[in-house]
């Protein structure tokens, strides 16, 4: 950005207000078509000319967090409840993606932002008439269905976000090769294994900074992550495109935790579905069933680190209900099985504590909550096709997607986000825009399938070829 001099900055504090024209703005949700400001001034003698840049003026949006409860709820038709609430700082974040959070702050610090206000005035006439003005705002102040936000017209030259991460073009495919599915509203990605979905301490590259470096198509917002997956856990999983879809997903995700943990498990199954596919050591007594075990952090290590149990007492404010339908799918005489798992919460590590610590059966692959069966478990030989030597293949991000089968010493986690069935968030949020009152009864739902990841697909021909299936 252009830096202003002092008394350019105080020429342009003290300028008289600019002729006021409508912006033509879109009708429907709010999106990336918010870019297409209007600029207007009024004559002025000094140099600056009073110009602006006019933001579109501020008008509720369909409230996604309520909108996702009420849908989650089932039964009566979802509402359309407007979220009518936002600040001057939030919305200009919204309207200008591509502007930096501390450019547009620092802008606040200096006191040039604008915001347009209407004062009625009374002529010496009598006659009382509305004239519009524009005053300074702060950042946190809330603003009124129909106001205006300006800005200098000098954040044009301001330069554009900073990507969170510099990606190469072969990075940049690799990262939009994963997307299955993309529509208004959602993203879904087939993850691979090794790839971690939001930042921490010791990983370099995430998930959340590569979607939006690599996947804010058409100029929209940045996508948002709306579960998660472990780092070593592959398969599928779902962004939302816009802060509307986030909240109404978040919101259904939320609702479908709490409502199993309080009304059972019979309750909101048509919301949402998620499956996995496990290979597991060893083989659970029942061939299906439902486990219900609650979970609980603990600290080991000294602090350094900490792992999930179960824990006998789910009365305890410090555990968590966690809720798995489980279900063989094969079994092995050499001492393995392959599972359907079913997450009717969301826990974190819920799948995996409850196969190893319920079900007896650790993750092949798991060293964190199984090495003891590690330990023990039978070592199977590869077939000649797949333990023929080739190059090894460098793959972005320093991912290491080969290798790491049931043949191999240190397995890979078996552990893959097969399937997810969910509404189709994008036609629910277009007839919010226009009805009051919608019936989800005829929404359709959209099922997306992710295959196996490579080295559970060789584990999987291994134990066929050798007849152990």
């Amino acid at each position: 950005m252009a830096k202003l001099g002092t008394a350019t900055l105080r020429r342009l504090l003290r300028s008289r207000p600019p002729t006021i024209i409508p912006a033509v703005v879109p009708t429907g949700a709010l999106s990336c078509s918010h870019r297409q400001y209007h600029c207007s001034s009024a004559a002025s003698d000094d140099e600056t000319g009073g110009k602006w840049l006019t933001l579109p003026p501020f008008s509720p949006s369909v409230d996604g967090a309520a909108a996702g409860k009420e849908f989650a709820s089932g039964g009566d038709p979802v509402k359309r409840v407007l979220d009518g609430k936002t600040t001057a700082l939030k919305w200009i974040l919204r309207c200008c993606p591509d502007l930096p959070r501390n450019l547009v702050q620092k802008l606040f610090r200096l006191r040039q932002v604008r915001r347009e206000s209407a004062v009625s005035e009374i002529s010496s006439g009598g006659d009382q008439s509305r004239k519009n003005y524009l005053r300074r705002v702060a950042a946190k102040e809330p603003l009124n269905i129909g106001d205006r936000i300006y800005l200098p017209i000098t954040v044009r030259n301001a330069p554009e976000k900073k990507e969170s991460y510099d990606c190469s073009e072969e990075e940049r495919k690799f990262i939009q090769g994963l997307v299955l599915y993309k529509d208004s509203a959602i993203i879904v990605m087939n993850k691979p294994h090794g790839l971690a979905v939001q930042g921490g301490i010791g990983i370099k590259t995430s998930l959340d900074e590569l979607a939006a470096t690599c996947l804010t198509l058409d100029g929209s917002e940045s996508p948002r992550l709306v579960h998660r997956l472990d780092r070593d856990c592959s398969g599928l999983l779902l962004l939302a495109r816009t802060q509307t879809s986030a909240a109404l997903l978040h919101s259904v995700f939320r609702e479908k935790t709490s409502s199993v943990s309080v009304y059972g498990v019979g309750k909101n199954r048509r919301t949402l579905k998620r499956k996995y596919w496990a290979l597991v050591i060893g083989r659970p007594r029942r061939p299906r069933g439902l486990i219900s075990a609650p979970l609980r952090k603990v600290v080991v290590d000294d602090g350094k680190s900490d792992r999930i149990t179960v824990h006998g007492d789910g009365e305890l404010m410090s555990s968590q209900h966690a809720i798995t339908e489980f279900r063989v799918l094969e079994s092995s005489s050499h001492g393995y099985s392959w599972l359907e798992l079913c997450p009717l919460t969301g826990r974190k590590h819920q799948l995996r504590v409850h196969c190893a610590e319920v079900l007896g059966t650790p993750i092949l692959g798991d060293l964190k909550y199984g090495w003891q069966s590690h330990r023990t478990r039978k070592h199977l030989s590869s077939s000649p096709e797949s333990s023929e030597k080739t190059a090894a293949k460098m793959f972005p991000f320093g991912l290491n997607l080969e290798g790491g089968d049931i043949s191999s010493k240190q397995p890979h986690l078996h552990l893959h986000s097969k399937e997810i069935v969910l509404p189709d968030i994008s036609e629910l949020l277009e007839k919010l825009e226009v009805c009051s009152d919608y019936d989800p009864s005829g929404l359709k739902s959209l099922k997306f399938d992710a295959p196996l990841p490579t080295h559970m697909q060789i584990s999987r021909d291994i134990l066929k070829s050798q007849g152990a299936m």
